[in-house]
């Protein structure tokens, strides 16, 4: 039974190797672009917030502790759901930094938080 192999990006069938799967070098191209650009625009987008989300936590905190409300933050444009990551204290305080800013939720103030640098695993 001689079945008629297609190209994966194309439909057309493929002629020469057993192994080919694509027709020819503009479809694999076009293939492997399309499937990598969507992975590439998440990733983009991700880190496009990240950085914004850096920016203006660097611009509330020019000296290295100071403090922002909310809706300081959130004129500014700050996403509160992207982070790098979580660091927790032993007495239990959960910081979230990005990159090497974090801020602290105000304990009993939900929508006032205490902005540091961060670096090397020790809030400075």
């Amino acid at each position: 039974m001689d079945e008629k192999r297609k190209c994966l990006y194309c439909g057309e069938p493929i002629y020469g190797r057993i192994d080919k799967k694509f027709c020819c070098d503009s479809c694999r191209n076009s293939y492997n672009y399309e499937k990598t650009h969507k992975q590439t625009n998440i990733v983009r987008n991700i880190n496009a917030i990240l950085a914004r989300n850096h920016n203006i936590l660097e611009e509330l905190n020019e000296k290295g502790k100071s403090f922002a409300t909310r809706q300081q933050m959130t004129e500014k444009g700050f996403d509160f759901r992207y982070f790098t990551h979580v660091y927790k204290t032993k007495t239990g305080s959960v910081y979230y930094i990005v990159y090497d800013q974090a801020y602290l939720p105000k304990e009993g103030s939900p929508d006032s938080f205490l902005l540091v640098k961060f670096a090397d695993r020790k809030v400075v």
